[in-house]
């Protein structure tokens, strides 16, 4: 599913955007494995080639197919001629680079689109199960979860926001690693709230938020306003992704504390 098309962007042309961004966020997800397999260097130099060789894949494949996008690029240098463009790419080529230094799974690619500001597109793969997951097909949502709500958090960073809410409604705190992975945990049932706090950029979950709202899940600010991107200041410090019927109880809860 992907948002109504614009006058701008035709549906035909959006499915296309899509079914790009996934195969690109796939193809630098098999790049990252591959690199993450046959290295033999220290941890912060495995994080540096993956960044810059996954960023340079992404931009080439881009370049080729939408010569006449923007792209914002938490590896590259930021154009603000891009502030006046309707669509920009929005990308992490490697989201959770410490993660991956530390060789851990739960890292994941990033390539999403913006028109007009709203989050419209995207994909977000993680390489270490090799799946991707787009906004263009994402998976059914599955059956709600029995029990106290899980809460995904920042495996270094939790937010002091998200004991206050999991304090709340009686959820546990989840700790996980990077922003894309979270957003994805809960899509596919292994957690049912993802909350952030404290620092994230656009290309930290642009791509998520898109996977999330095709599949039906709520995502916003955590004062409940829009998510909007290609701003002229690319930070976007706090985020909620989480099923729908937690989006009342945990704004809620939010606007207490």
């Amino acid at each position: 599913m992907i948002r109504p098309a614009t006058a701008e962007s035709p549906a035909a042309d959006l499915a296309d955007d899509a079914a790009l961004a996934r195969a690109i966020a796939s193809e630098a997800g098999t790049l990252l494995r591959d690199i993450l397999s046959s290295a033999t260097c220290s941890a912060a130099e495995l994080g540096r080639r993956g960044d810059l060789q996954a960023n340079a894949l992404i931009l080439d494949r881009l370049r080729a197919a939408r010569p006449h996008d923007f792209v914002l690029s938490e590896e590259s240098h930021d154009d603000r001629l891009r502030c006046a463009a309707r669509r920009v790419w929005i990308i992490d080529p490697l989201d959770g680079t410490r993660d991956y230094s530390d060789r851990l799974d739960d890292y994941a690619v990033h390539v999403g689109l913006a028109v007009g500001g709203v989050p419209t597109l995207g994909a977000v793969c993680l390489p270490a199960s090799g799946e991707t997951y787009s906004s263009l097909s994402p998976p059914p949502l599955p059956p709600a979860h029995q029990g106290r709500p899980r809460i995904a958090v920042s495996r270094t960073r939790p937010p002091r926001i998200a004991t206050a809410v999991a304090d709340a409604i009686g959820g546990d705190l989840v700790p996980m690693g990077s922003a894309g992975f979270k957003a994805m945990a809960v899509l596919i049932g292994k957690a049912d709230i993802y909350l952030h706090s404290g620092g994230q950029f656009e290309w930290d979950n642009c791509a998520p938020a898109a996977v999330a709202l095709a599949a039906g899940l709520h995502a916003s600010r955590i004062d409940g306003a829009v998510l909007t991107y290609n701003c002229a200041d690319p930070s976007l410090p706090d985020l909620l992704i989480c099923r729908p019927e937690w989006a009342e109880p945990v704004l809620r809860a939010i606007a207490a504390s």
